[in-house]
Order: structure tokens, then sequence, then C-alpha cells
């Protein structure tokens, strides 16, 4: 089995194979170009998302700059997304990001890894697991999504989480390991942040 097929099933694979490198350097560039953008170049950078991710929906916008190691090429990226500065991707499989989503600054999703097994790390192998974010997540700052990890919809996950297991709906999750703390409910109806009273919704 090529190495190309073993990255698609999620095998361990050689991760320098020329032929899976493909066009890794175009997608570069167009991340470098979208990183060189001005601020007042709205349109231009809307231009350059949709060439360089596998798929966007409308009213995202992404903060400069972004990195990523094949250039956002394999983010599918909803509609009505804010992603702030410095998102980092290690984009070697599928990351999804549902509808309505906020990234926080300095978030890194990495779906690949490398084998603990020291002759297999030698030998350039690694492997990849796509990663699934739902609809209306909140990813807080400094947050770190490990590969093959799904996050239900309406979730909020705290800042400087490690994200290792898959997190459910509906709840605010956090820390290192990243764990369920709560349920989101009648709490956050009355209470926007800490003690300070939400005045909407009445």
């Amino acid at each position: 089995m090529d190495n190309i097929s073993r990255k698609d099933r999620h095998l361990p694979y050689h991760y320098d194979d020329p032929k899976l490198m493909g066009k890794q350097q175009a997608y570069l560039e167009l991340l470098y170009q979208y990183n060189m953008t001005r601020p007042s170049q709205n349109d231009q950078r809307q231009r350059l998302l949709k060439q360089m991710l596998a798929g966007i929906g409308e009213n995202c916008h992404i903060e400069p700059p972004l990195h990523a190691n094949w250039g956002a090429h394999h983010l599918h990226l909803g509609s009505g997304c804010y992603v702030n500065f410095n998102l980092k991707l290690v984009d070697d499989a599928d990351i999804y990001i549902g509808n309505d989503c906020m990234i926080s600054p300095n978030v890194v999703m990495a779906t690949s890894g490398h084998p603990i097994l020291p002759e297999l790390r030698m030998n350039n192998y690694e492997y990849n697991f796509p990663i699934t974010i739902g609809n209306n997540v909140w990813i807080g700052s400094g947050t770190q999504i490990l590969p093959g990890v799904s996050i239900g919809d309406n979730t909020v996950i705290g800042a400087g989480s490690v994200v290792d297991k898959n997190i459910p709906a509906n709840v605010v999750a956090y820390g290192t390991p990243c764990k369920v703390a709560r349920s989101i409910g009648q709490h956050d109806r009355d209470y926007y942040f800490k003690s300070h009273r939400l005045d909407v919704w009445k």
C-alpha cells in the first residue's frame, strides 16, 4: 500500500514522500499572500480564502496571521465564523468547523501526530485524524485541539485547554486535559459573565 493510501486510511505513513507533498508549496504561497494583505484589503482576503480553503461559507473573517502547514487547504469553514489572530493549523487531514463559530487568538488545531515508538519516528512516520467542530462553538484563547477530536454544537472551550478527547454539545469545558465542567442552562440565561446579570432576552 502506498503512502497516499495509508494517509487516507489514517495509518502511519512516510510524510516525506514526494508524491504526497503534491501542491503543498503552491498552497503555502497563497497563505503567504493572505498574510501580507492590508487590513483595508478585505475583498482580496475573501478571494484568497476561497482559493485556499477546502470550503468556506458566507460572512467569514480570518485575522492574519494564519499559520498552516498545508496552507489551510484542508480547512472546511462554515458560514458566519470569526477567527482571531494567530490560528495555527497542522492541517495534514481535514478540519471541519461549523457555522457561527468563534476562534480566539493563538488556538492550535493539530490533525497529525507521530508514533511513540522511536524507530518509527526515526523513519519519518506520522499519522493523521480529522478534527470536527460543530455549530456555534466558542474556542477560548490558547486552546490546543489534538488529532481525531470532535466538539459538539454550542459548546464553549475555556482558554488554555488541551482538548484530547471528544467534548459533547451544549457544555462548558476546560482544563488540561479538557473536561466538561457543566451544562449550558438557566445560569447562562441569568448571567453573561460571573456575577454580571444579563439584561437581554427578558
